[in-house]
């Protein structure tokens, strides 16, 4: 059995630590700021936009102590140490924002039932704040975004809470000159669409990690392709590839070699397999040779 694996923290982990850090600090300030303004002006509008951020700032914490516990060495009883937490955190960051949904929408439909009168500039100005706060965040985490599950969900929502702002910002103009106070409301429903979609997918893909399934950004085919192709190999089979992470994936195999292939060439091909893979997003490899003894003769029921 040969195992092609490290428990080194990735450098992403220790790069992010200062962004989601910066992150937190300014989400919490704007939340007590937007909250603030939005009970002292009865503004639906911006509550429901303070509660969205509230969410996002629990989701960056999440995230935090999630790579931190990445850093954890593996026990005798935590073989993998806590590298899965970072697939539990991105789970709970999505069933947060949608319950999220279900209060803001409640309100919101309770709210357009009865309109209240909301000074529109003082919605505008604090939800102008927000579009650079949010959107300064959402720049924090936008280079690393494709690299993490966690990542792109925190540049996900701070992206979409900018464009919440933005829409708040036109509706506290707009509630100025016309005095329309139901789009007080309707704006809340608008910032319920905006998370529902940016948080679906987050939703289903930590779903398929936890259920173990392929990662996204593996291709299975093309790793069987690759394994096969290595001179030596016959076929491959019992193939089994999962997510450690948001970050890191695993792969064990049984690996069927020509006859006559001897201990030296073996690990040779061993490590050619592990080096193809590593160009695949698979950085935990284990393989198991079998080898042919006999020309056309293989094992019952593999390749």
């Amino acid at each position: 059995m040969a195992h092609g694996h490290h428990h080194h923290p990735s450098p992403l982990l220790t790069d992010l630590n200062r962004a989601f850090m910066l992150g937190l600090v300014l989400n919490i300030i704007f939340v007590v700021v937007e909250a603030g303004a939005g009970f002292y002006i009865n503004s639906l509008s911006l509550l429901s936009d303070a509660g969205h951020n509230l969410s996002d700032v629990v989701s960056l914490g999440l995230a935090m102590l999630a790579f931190k516990l990445v850093k954890i060495k593996p026990t005798q009883k935590f073989t993998y140490g806590y590298q899965k937490s970072t697939i539990l955190v991105a789970l709970i960051n999505a069933v947060i924002l949608l319950l999220a949904i279900g209060s803001i929408g409640l309100e919101a439909y309770q709210r357009f039932q009865n309109p209240e009168a909301v000074p529109g500039k003082t919605v505008a100005l604090v939800a102008g704040i927000g579009i650079f706060i949010n959107a300064g965040t959402a720049m924090l985490f936008y280079k690393d975004k494709d690299k993490d599950l966690n990542v792109k969900g925190a540049y996900l929502h701070m992206a979409a809470d900018a464009l919440v702002s933005v829409g708040v910002v036109i509706s506290g103009l707009v509630m100025f000159y016309t005095n329309w106070f139901w789009l007080d409301s309707i704006i809340s429903f608008v910032i319920i669409i905006v998370i529902f979609f940016s948080t679906w997918n987050l939703l289903k893909e930590t779903i398929r990690l936890s259920l173990d399934a392929v990662p996204e950004n593996v291709d299975y085919q093309k790793v069987l392709q690759a394994m096969e192709e290595v001179p030596g190999v016959n076929c491959v089979y019992h193939i089994h590839i999962w997510a450690l992470s948001t970050t890191r994936n695993a792969l064990t195999a049984h690996v069927l070699l020509e006859p006559g292939t001897v201990p030296p060439e073996i690990r040779k091909i061993k490590e050619e397999i592990r080096l193809r893979l590593s160009y695949l997003n698979l950085e935990h490899v284990t393989l198991e040779t079998d080898l042919i003894k006999h020309e056309n003769e293989k094992p019952d029921g593999i390749c």
